[in-house]
Formats: C-alpha cells, structure tokens, sequence
C-alpha cells in the first residue's frame, strides 16, 4: 500500500485528496498545509506549499512513495527539480517547463513558433512604451501580466484611463513584483477550460469545463479565482474538442518536448471558441480551480495509477471518466475578493448531501470557520445540468453562516 503528499491546501488539492481516497492502492494521505475539510481525509501538515527544503524532508523522513503538487507557486519555487534530484517521485512540472505558465511571454513566443492558435500580442516592459501602443489601438485591451499573480494579473481595460491604472499597477507599482506585460488582441466568445494530464508527448485528456471569473450574477463584479464550474458544456461539439485536442493541446505537449521542456504534470488550456475558431487564452501547468472540483468527481479510473505513471514516465491507461455531469458552486467572504472577515462560523455540513471542498476553512475552539476568501465549494453531479443545478442550490440553503455569499447563476450559457 502506498502514501502519498500532496502539497496545497485548497478546494483544488481537496478534490486530489478525495480522488486518491477511492485508490484502492493508497493507504496514507498526507497535506500540506491542508485546511478543515482535508483534515477528514488526510492528516494535514503544518509547512507552506513553497517550503521545498521542509517538504522534501518530510517526504524522506514519512516514506512517502509519491508527491502530487497542487499549486503553481510550488512548481515555480522548483519543487519537483529537487525531489527528483533525492530520487522521490512527483507529480508536477520541472520549475523550467512551469514557465509555460510563469511566462505569458514565454507560452506566445512557443504558441507563434509552432503554429498554436492564439491572440497577437506585443511585450513590454516599459509604461510609457505600453501604454502608447495600447492608446494607439481599439479597445477593450487585454493586460497580462508577465509571471505568476494567482490568478489576477490579467486586465481587460474597456478604455484608456483603465488601461493606465492596470499598466502603473503592473509595470509602476511592482503589485505582482518586477515583470513585462503582455498586451494581447481582444478576443470574442465563450471560454473554456480543457486540463489533460501529460507525460512528454502522451495526452490524457479530462473532460471539458467552463469556470466563472467574475464575482456576482450576471458575470458583472470583479475577478476572482473561480466562483463555480461545471461540465458538459453544450456548446462545444465533438469536433471542437478534437480540435482543442489535437492542435492545441497535443501540439504544446510536444512543443515542450522539442524545446527540452517536457511536461510531466497537467497541461491547463484556458481556450476560447471566436468566431474564428478556438485559441488559447492562456496555459496553466496545473490543475485549475475551481475546475478540478467538477472534473476528478467524474473520475472512474483510479487516480494513483494516473500520478504514478505520469511521475514515473511510464505508459498510462486511458482514463476512464462518468458521462454524467457536474455543476460546482464558490461560497466566499462577503467583501471578495477584496478585503474581507475571518472567523465565522458554518454549520449544518453534516447535513448537506453533496460533495463539499474545502477551499479556505480552519478549526477554532472546536467549531468549523471561515479562514480564506473563498470557503467551501459544492458540487452536484447528474445525468444533466438542470438537475445537478437544482441539486446544488438545495444543497446550499442547508447551510449556515453569516457572512457567505455565491453566484445563482452558475451555468448559465448553458441554459
């Protein structure tokens, strides 16, 4: 029997966790950090998901037969270069290849050399420079930020005055530290989320989900990191998804494989269906969130063998996956994603007869809290999505707490 770590501690690496309970292989989970819901699946343990040193000794020290990395930060601070350096096995990107997502420069100069469907674009690094190319073309301009911002270093600015406040944001201020920006061409039509699991060249493809970014009903309010997901999405047909397939996602595969970069983790495609056809928006080189929350629970396949093949580069079975669908929705803090309380209480999960990932939860004095911006997030699966949207909404009014709030609306281009 097996134990496995796995570094993170959010809804994403709350649903790894869950998964990798179902192994009939895994006897021992281990988290870290972990949160309050992960803690009933997994013994949590208290180091950062970026103390690479304190990690790998736990792992020597716990035997841990396999690491599976949740957050990009992690991935970026080299982690799965010096667990294979002590001969551990681990499931994640090397720090060079993460800059697929680490670089928005680096992925467009890889998309433009291989012929991988994209947004034009320009870099810069200097505002004046930025922001009289941006003056000098149509808007709303897409403002990317060079590297890694957890999620919030991307601006679309309907007109100049916003575009100045993101460009001194990005490139005056330093808020994401010293980095380029990335202004891309608009794009048009509705975004999906295409995440594979990728060892050099072999593809394991997940199935496909749509997230939502935007805070309130309606897709009005700022950014966040997600408030809700769901699969079966249906306007992408089955030609759609082999073309995402097959020249994007296949085709970066093996990009990094010829720029001696090869992937060995998830391969995250945020794709857009334009007019024109499907591009990317962006890759990540992880699992989304909230994405994964909606796609593991289709998993049938058993995900050790996933994660073991991938870390190990040998071949992997086709994942076997559910046809039903899922629909997953974000209880967050009143006031985010800007500032907001810690602290209060939530009751009545016990009653809720759903899937619950804990996305920023802690124990005080007995009682489970609110500890993060997003909190908990629930997810609904059936044979449909008005009936795994119904589900979900039941669900959620059984739950107590007064200082949560979550989008009615999740799904709605699907309806």
């Amino acid at each position: 029997m097996k134990t496995v770590l796995v570094i993170g501690g959010g809804g994403r690496e709350h649903a790894i966790v869950d998964a990798l309970s179902r192994s009939s292989q895994v006897s021992k989970i281990y988290c870290a950090p972990g949160n309050a819901g992960i803690g009933g699946q997994a013994e949590n343990v208290p180091l950062k998901d970026t103390d690479v040193q304190g990690l790998k000794a736990f792992a020597i020290e716990h035997n841990v037969d396999l690491t599976v990395v949740g957050p990009e930060a992690a991935l970026a601070a080299g982690i799965v270069d010096e667990f294979r350096a002590a001969g551990l096995r681990i499931f994640g990107h090397t720090k060079a290849a993460t800059a697929i997502e680490s670089s928005k420069e680096f992925a467009k100069k890889l998309m433009a050399k291989y012929g991988i469907p994209t947004a034009s674009y320009r870099s810069f690094s200097d505002y004046d420079e930025a922001l009289a190319y941006v003056a000098a073309r149509p808007f709303p301009a897409v403002l990317k930020y060079d590297g890694l911002a957890a999620g919030k270093g991307v601006v679309i600015a309907q007109d100049l005055e916003e575009a100045k406040q993101a460009l001194a944001y990005m490139l005056l201020d330093k808020t994401f530290g010293d980095g380029r920006v990335v202004v891309e061409d608009f794009l048009t039509g509705p975004e999906f989320s295409f995440l594979c699991f990728v060892d050099g060249d072999s593809v394991y493809p997940m199935p496909l989900s749509q997230d939502h970014k935007r805070a309130f009903d309606g897709d009005k309010g700022p950014n966040t990191g997600g408030m809700g997901a769901y699969t079966g999405l249906p306007f992408i047909t089955p030609e759609d998804r082999e073309f995402a397939y097959q020249e994007i996602m296949c085709k970066a595969a093996s990009a990094m494989v010829s720029e001696g970069l090869p992937l060995s983790g998830v391969l995250y495609g945020g794709l857009m269906k334009t007019p024109q056809g499907i591009k990317v928006i962006e890759f990540n080189a992880r699992f989304g969130d909230p994405e994964t929350e909606v796609v593991l629970p289709l998993l049938r396949s058993d995900i050790f063998d996933i994660f073991d093949g991938v870390a190990s580069g040998r071949p992997v079975s086709d994942p076997e996956w559910s046809d039903e669908v899922t629909l997953g929705v974000v209880l967050a803090s009143k006031g985010y994603p800007g500032h907001y309380d810690k602290g209060f209480a939530i009751d009545n999960l016990d009653k809720v007869d759903a899937k619950v990932y804990h996305m920023g939860t802690a124990v005080r004095e007995g009682r489970l809290v609110t500890n993060g911006g997003r909190v908990l997030m629930v997810v609904c699966r059936g044979k449909d999505l008005s009936l795994a949207r119904s589900e979900v909404y039941k669900e959620i009014e059984k739950i107590g707490c007064d200082n949560l709030f979550y989008r009615k609306d999740i799904a709605h281009l699907a309806f």
